[in-house]
């Protein structure tokens, strides 16, 4: 359930982290571009402003905030580049998530306080190269052997391996159950003998933010690396950790939604065609407003759904609905800003160009569109949405 931060304690927090998003870090997007890596300097400031632990419980040493809290920081960080945020991502998210819902006393004990601090970085190893959205099909195998398991598979698409100290590993560990009740997730540390992480993956956008393959060869670890020490959990603790995830990437996308609508403003205000600005033109004026009321629709989708879960403890359909909207909205918000700049909108000096190529992975991680369209049909016709 919530775990509310009083008013005023979040008001400070979320004007600190506006100042921090507009002053430090919109700044540096042009250097995260070119360089390929999120400059140190800005990896230690995120560690002193307590951004890893935004969502771990606060006597793990983090901050604690609901999901209706998390939207909105999430919508400030949905103000620059991606991958800013998708460093904090896997901490005060789907890396340390079902440790927060699942773990044993001893588990948060041990990782929680020096996640929240970012001493130690986390990741999701869930997705396959042949199992992405069908993850209860997952081929990786975890074999007993006495009190441990032996684990074996090649995970793929790995947000922040390279730095990760821990992983949780999505393991089939019973080879006669069906799909969902085969699969147990593990804690398994970052240099545990067997495990090797793969060359960065170059990607189309949201450079800055590192993906590789995690392989794992025999990689050793006890029974009790089980989150919970409960085996066959996994799958539904790796669906009930999307569900929160799916509310924080679509409240990403708003944010971004509002960033861009304020580079076309600013642009069509200044860029002058046939003696007066383009804003005075009312085709331009169009994609402004289409924008703009997508972008009210996204954000009025997210705070409801976040608020739903604070209340519930759950949201499937409905975070899958805001998912799929939110994130198709702003594809088509950043076309509109790419159209309003014209030639301009496909140079890599002017932001509209990044955020294009940026926000198109929105759509395909944590369940692709198709999926959600699935998931929540589903849900309909069972008459449970």
């Amino acid at each position: 359930m919530s775990q509310d931060i009083d008013d005023d304690t979040f008001q400070q927090l979320r004007d600190m982290i506006q100042r921090f998003v507009i002053e430090r870090l919109m700044p540096n997007e042009t250097r995260l571009e070119i360089e390929d890596e999120i400059p140190e300097e800005i990896v230690t400031e995120m560690r002193e402003l307590g951004l890893f632990g935004l969502t771990i419980p606060p006597e793990y040493g983090g901050i604690g905030l609901n999901a209706r809290q998390e939207a909105q920081i999430a919508q400030i960080f949905g103000h620059t580049a991606l991958a800013f945020r998708s460093l904090l991502a896997t901490n005060i998210g789907i890396g340390a998530r079902g440790l927060i819902f699942e773990g044993t006393d001893a588990q948060k004990e041990a990782y929680l306080p020096r996640l929240a601090s970012g001493e130690l970085m986390c990741a999701f190893a869930l997705t396959e190269p042949d199992t992405g959205s069908d993850p209860a099909n997952l081929t990786t195998k975890a074999v007993r052997d006495g009190d441990d398991y032996l684990i074996s598979g090649t995970k793929r698409y790995i947000t922040n391996a390279e730095r990760a100290g821990l992983f949780t590993v999505m393991a089939r560990t019973d080879f006669d159950a069906p799909g969902a009740e085969a699969i147990s997730a593990f804690l398994v540390p970052g240099d545990a003998p067997g495990l090797t992480v793969g060359k960065k993956d170059r990607k189309m956008g949201q450079r800055g933010t590192t993906t590789s393959d995690v392989v794992f060869d025999k990689v050793r670890v006890p029974a009790s690396a089980i989150i919970g020490e409960t085996p066959g959990r996994g799958f539904r603790l790796a669906m009930r950790v999307l569900d929160r995830g799916r509310i924080h990437i679509a409240a990403l996308a708003t944010g971004m939604c509002d960033r861009l609508i304020s580079e076309m403003v600013e642009y069509a205000k200044n860029r002058r065609q046939f003696g007066k600005p383009i804003a005075e033109y009312q085709l331009i004026q169009g994609m402004i407003a289409d924008s703009y009321t997508e972008y009210r629709a996204c954000k009025a989708l997210v705070e409801e759904t976040a608020g739903i879960y604070d209340d519930t403890g759950a949201a499937r359909t409905e975070a899958s609905a805001a998912k799929y909207f939110a994130t198709e909205a702003v594809g088509r918000v950043a076309d509109r800003a790419v159209q309003v700049h014209g030639g301009a909108g496909y140079m890599s000096e002017y932001p509209v160009e990044r955020f294009y190529r940026d926000v198109r992975l929105l759509r395909i991680y944590e369940g692709t569109s198709q999926i959600q369209q699935l998931l929540i049909a589903r849900q309909v016709l069972k008459g449970e949405a």
